[in-house]
């Protein structure tokens, strides 16, 4: 009870920052309200900080990669036909109108799920049905009617792909599809607009960020500077810039991906085109198993092709509403400001000081117990897991700057994470006391909110999470409430009745028709045996004799020992006072015996 009170209180002063916002002329969502807790940040309009976590946000809640993008596209495609299948599975024509209606039913589904063309274009829909009619006539419906719900709603996705395929096939032969547009020819030329225009973004944004890198880096160096430079929020500005090109980096890889699905898919279509042309012909039958797989084949490939359309559309939206976020630096920084304030400057980009340091490289044997990485002592270089974004791990915190490292330095792997340096001094620097600089760098994250995105710094404040991941973990602050009505359907009886005339429930009437059946009253039952069969039987027994068998376990023996006999004389005395006796011994020895 204590948590929901303290989710309701929550909620309640997110509510009403909300509505002072807008009060005030200010549309903010309730996440970003959620994240700042605070009107007067929320309201200014020259702070880049707040226009980079604005940003964030905005790309937080709406990106989604290809994969998420194009299953809720399919999933929603499959909420607006459910009515239509449902109408059609469900439905059992009788007369020959319900059958012509449940015909044109089909006809809409396989127009609607294939998206070339709208229901309401007379042509179209006879094109379709023309095609409908020479795979699924409309003799067919008995039999399709017959079959169970599920087996339906797969024979209309397969009549859906056939009629699609039909449709394009005719479309290359100039015997239809006026009305289909020609995907690939877009999508050739939107992917290089697209592709341009982030390009475009790419070059203003990095063009932004070494200039206020030089800047920042002369204020540290000239004090005079520092003090015309003070009032100018530099640091802000430039991590605006920095977040702007990581997210215009993630678009572009998109579109490239998509560039080249898109000639992969050119490639297919067009062999796969060629292949139904041969196999087609001016033949004038031909067996479906040759050419339904053809078929198929082209409208999966073009439903590809309405997957980039999708995909292009929404990296183009994206790209666009981005924008918005850098508009500040125009109002903070004109052209004219910022080319006074670089007079005497030394702008350098990020590649010129990479190479400015290539020749340089840690020396290994000055470190003792450090782990450094090398591109020709470590498998899959390229593809290690940097942090900081890639960043400098020691110009972060000592000097609030985001400077690009150079790997060819060397990279440092501390506590199982790999940093990365702009140069061999801050290498050095940082690889003395690691945990120092890294405590640095959380700092200036909790004094630049930012940062903590920008960097991803997430496993250094456990408590905040992306949204995208929170609601894949079911772990959001505050989950919505979603409402919304369901209803199910048993059908009574899924295969169509069957009654069986000669079936019997009572037993007694079983038993009567048992006896009737076997007549058992008229009937004898005779036994015949033969001379060769009479007495005889085969049988076998097979029997152990029996043997006799012992087993000795005693032996006897003895053996004889001479018994002593000794006598002695003089005991009844004699003439003599006194007695002598005499000990006689009789014994014999014992190898007498």
């Amino acid at each position: 009870m204590a948590c929901d009170r303290t989710e309701g209180a929550i909620k309640k002063i997110i509510r009403e920052i909300g509505q002072e916002c807008a009060a005030r002329g200010q549309t903010v969502s309730e996440t970003l309200v959620a994240f700042m807790l605070c009107v007067t940040r929320l309201l200014d309009t020259t702070n880049p900080s707040l226009s980079t976590i604005k940003m964030q946000v905005y790309f937080d809640m709406n990106y989604a990669n290809r994969a998420e993008l194009l299953s809720e596209q399919h999933r929603v495609l499959e909420g607006r036909l459910a009515p239509v299948v449902r109408d059609i599975t469900e439905s059992h024509p009788r007369v020959q109108e319900e059958m012509e209606n449940a015909y044109r039913k089909i006809v809409s589904y396989v127009l609607l799920s294939s998206g070339l063309g709208s229901p309401t274009d007379i042509e179209v829909v006879r094109e379709v049905t023309a095609a409908l009619q020479s795979v699924f006539p409309q003799t067919e419906m008995i039999t399709f009617i017959s079959l169970s719900k599920k087996n339906k709603e797969q024979q209309l996705k397969n009549l859906a792909m056939l009629v699609t395929g039909i449709r394009l096939y005719n479309k290359e032969c100039r015997k239809g599809g006026s009305s289909i547009d020609d995907l690939p020819a877009i999508l050739n030329e939107a992917i290089p607009s697209a592709t341009r225009t982030v390009d475009a973004g790419l070059n203003t944004c990095h063009m932004l960020a070494h200039q206020y890198t030089a800047l920042l880096e002369s204020m540290q160096e000239d004090q005079h500077r520092y003090t015309q430079l003070s009032s100018f929020k530099l640091k802000e500005a430039l991590f605006n810039v920095r977040q702007y090109e990581v997210f215009l980096c993630i678009l572009l890889s998109d579109a490239i991906t998509s560039a080249q699905e898109v000639e992969k898919m050119n490639v297919q279509f067009a062999a796969t085109m060629e292949q139904l042309k041969n196999t087609v012909q001016d033949k004038v039958s031909i067996d479906t198993k040759e050419v339904f797989p053809l078929f198929v084949a082209l409208s999966n490939l073009w439903t590809g092709f309405q997957d980039e359309i999708l995909l292009l559309s929404f990296l183009t939206n994206m790209t666009n509403n981005l924008q918005q976020f850098l508009e500040i630096q125009s109002q903070l920084f004109p052209e004219e400001v910022l080319a006074s304030l670089l007079e005497g400057v030394t702008v350098k980009s990020d590649e010129e000081r990479i190479r400015e340091t290539m020749g340089a490289r840690v020396n290994v044997s000055d470190f003792k117990n450090q782990e450094w990485l090398f591109p020709e002592t470590t498998d899959n270089f390229d593809q290690l897991l940097i942090q900081y974004h890639g960043f400098c791990a020691h110009a972060i915190g000592v000097k609030g700057l985001t400077l690009p490292g150079n790997p060819a330095i060397g990279i440092l792997k501390h506590k199982e994470r790999c940093y990365v340096f702009s140069s061999k001094e801050a290498a050095y620097i940082f690889a003395q006391d690691p945990d120092k600089f890294i405590q640095l760098n959380v700092e200036k994250a909790k004094e630049h909110a930012e940062l903590i995105q920008l960097l991803e710094l997430r496993h250094q404040f456990e408590y905040l999470a992306p949204h995208a991941q929170a609601r894949s973990a079911g772990k959001c602050l505050m989950k919505p409430t979603t409402k919304c009505d369901r209803s199910t359907q048993t059908d009574t009886h899924i295969l169509p009745p069957t009654i069986v005339t000669s079936y019997e429930w009572n037993e007694w009437e079983l038993r009567r028709k048992a006896i009737k059946l076997a007549n058992l009253r008229r009937k004898l039952t005779r036994a015949m045996q033969t001379d060769l069969s009479h007495m005889r039987r085969e049988n076998s027994t097979q029997a152990y004799l029996p043997k006799d068998v012992s087993t000795q376990t005693k032996r006897d023996n003895s053996s004889n020992v001479p018994r002593p006999q000794i006598f002695l004389e003089g005991l009844r005395g004699g003439s003599s006072p006194t007695t002598h006796v005499v000990k006689v011994d009789l014994t014999r020895a014992v190898d007498e015996t």
